[in-house]
């Protein structure tokens, strides 16, 4: 997908009120363009030979003209902002649908600051060219408009105007040019700016336990300098734009006015015909002066609409499959031969009974990611196959996986709500989110809250410690009681005592229903059914956590160490 693509359905897709807006604004730029003519023709026709009764005639003539520019150029307007706005809230919807897309795709190489800022800031810019195309079809037809009224005045003034329009319009667009690669580098550069500081913000809590708040200021210091160079070029190009499009108008305005003045000296043109071609050249400034700040308008835009449409247009990280998995879904999970991230697993062979609960312990971390995006479908391997139920993941709609298969991610975040509302999410009708509280120790966290679970969580849950965080996460997994439900390192933040009830709980509620958890936890892996070692890429060795503690050097250093 191309800027350009982007751009066009925005427009197209609020038509009806660009249009009529666009005929609004159109004859309240005739409006302008008669007011001089009417103000000739009233010297003409009513001062020079002191009529009275036709000077009043023409007033109120003049009169019904400016009531009717007024109320079009109010109502154009209004549509012209209706239009901005729901073209603006339309493709914030295209972007968020597509961030949230199961396949994903859209976040790859981008922080999350990155995305909201494109879905505002640049969702409005491209909304904004509704604006920008309603006033430049109104300053066109004002020019044209412009120049008919001074064609009858005088035909080489007409000629003028009308013929000299085409060649400022082409400068017009030569001088957005650098406007138009400047915007879209500064726009690049402040959402970039923005991710890192929502980064840094997510973070902050680690950042001073870990004493590296200096580190992250001198980041953001650096990110916000690139900003501000990107955004101050941008501003430099802006102000050579706009004193480039003065200069332009200016000019062509000084020429009309000349030529205008030597036909009204030779006589070829009445005094009231030449009060109506200065008030024209002088009404002429405005159109032009919309037609510049317009172009400045469509260039952002453009800039704009390329980076919505890099989003929009980003590939998927997975397709879309036509399987199905049986009814109902066993839990059997089977990894064959399965290689990925350069050789971060290599010819992987994993089998998993129904109802079992498997530890799986890796000496690269980079493995447990990958076998947790491989399990959740965000990714497909290189070579080999993820099946459940004897059915290849890839094969199958995301969303049907993630409906089997419930993936909790080590850094799950909570959401705005109460605690109870957040275990409840993803529970269905609620009825497991008791034993998942109990089971997760997160009753516990729930009697020390002053509302119990409907205490109201912060953004993120930043008001509960980490721990906290944590249990009530592991909480909200374990009442989603899907059939297969895979863990990653779900209580490096709580203590052995609790850890220990944690282990417990997790093995009861579990009973019967597939579970892998990615741990290097004594507890957790001393409750599993069986422990898998993954070194290498690949299984080393598997049994009890009793076992390999004493017979597997590897897996006791990752484990105890």
């Amino acid at each position: 997908m191309r800027g350009g693509e982007v751009l066009r359905s925005a427009l197209v897709g609020q038509w009806r009120c660009a249009a009529v807006g666009a005929v609004l604004a159109t004859g309240h730029q005739a409006g302008e363009a008669l007011v001089p003519v009417l103000i000739g023709v009233v010297i003409d026709e009513a001062i020079t030979p002191g009529d009275g009764r036709a000077l009043l005639v023409w007033i109120a003539v003049l009169a019904a003209a400016f009531a009717g520019l007024s109320y079009s150029y109010r109502f154009s307007f209004r549509l012209a902002e209706r239009a901005s706005e729901q073209a603006a809230h339309e493709l914030r919807l295209r972007i968020t649908r597509r961030t949230l897309d199961p396949r994903g795709g859209a976040e790859a190489g981008r922080l999350p600051g990155e995305l909201v800022n494109i879905a505002t800031g640049d969702a409005k810019r491209v909304g904004a060219v509704h604006v920008a195309v309603t006033a430049g079809i109104a300053a066109l037809a004002g020019l044209v408009f412009g120049g008919v009224a001074l064609l009858r005045v005088s035909v080489p003034l007409g000629l003028l105007v009308l013929l000299g329009v085409p060649p400022l319009l082409g400068l017009a667009h030569l001088l957005g040019k650098p406007l138009e690669r400047r915007s879209a580098a500064e726009q690049e550069r402040a959402a970039h700016a923005s991710g890192v500081a929502a980064d840094l913000i997510a973070g902050l809590r680690v950042l001073k336990g870990i004493r590296a708040e200096r580190a992250a200021v001198d980041r953001y210091r650096r990110t916000s300098r690139e900003s501000l160079a990107a955004t101050v070029r941008a501003a430099r190009a802006q102000a050579w734009h706009d004193g480039g499009m003065l200069t332009l108008t200016g000019v062509f305005i000084a020429v009309v006015a000349l030529v205008g003045g030597r036909l009204a000296v030779s006589g070829d043109i009445t005094v009231g015909q030449l009060v109506t071609a200065v008030g024209l050249a002088q009404f002429l400034l405005t159109p032009l002066s919309i037609l510049s700040w317009a172009n400045g308008e469509l260039a952002q835009g453009r800039a704009s609409a390329a980076r919505i449409a890099s989003v929009l247009g980003a590939p998927p990280a997975v397709e879309r499959g036509d399987g199905v998995l049986p009814e109902p879904v066993r839990g059997a999970v089977r990894l064959r031969g399965v290689s990925c991230g350069d050789g971060v697993l290599r010819g992987l062979d994993l089998d998993v009974a129904p109802g079992e609960m498997v530890g799986v312990v890796t000496t690269d971390p980079r493995a447990a990611t990958w076998l947790l995006r491989l399990l959740g479908r965000s990714a497909d391997p290189d070579s080999g196959a993820v099946e459940v139920d004897g059915v290849p993941l890839a094969t199958l709609d995301p969303a049907e996986v993630r409906r089997a298969v419930v993936v909790a991610e080590h850094d799950a975040d909570l959401f705005e709500g109460s605690l109870l509302e957040n275990v409840a999410a993803a529970a269905g009708d609620g009825g497991g989110v008791r034993g998942a509280m109990v089971a997760a120790a997160a009753d516990e966290v729930a009697a020390n809250l002053p509302q119990g679970a409907a205490t109201l969580l912060a953004e993120r849950g930043r008001s509960l410690s980490g721990g906290q965080r944590q249990r009530v996460a592991l909480a909200r997994a374990l009442a989603a009681d899907a059939p297969v439900l895979v863990l990653h390192d779900p209580t490096t933040a709580v203590d052995a005592v609790t850890e220990e009830r944690i282990a417990q709980g997790l093995r009861e509620v579990r009973r019967g229903r597939t579970t892998i958890v990615v741990a290097t936890s004594p507890a957790l892996l001393a409750a599993a059914d069986r422990v898998v070692v993954l070194d290498g890429g690949a299984v080393v060795a598997e049994g009890s956590h009793a076992d390999l503690i004493h017979e597997h050097p590897a897996y006791r250093a990752a484990v105890l160490y």
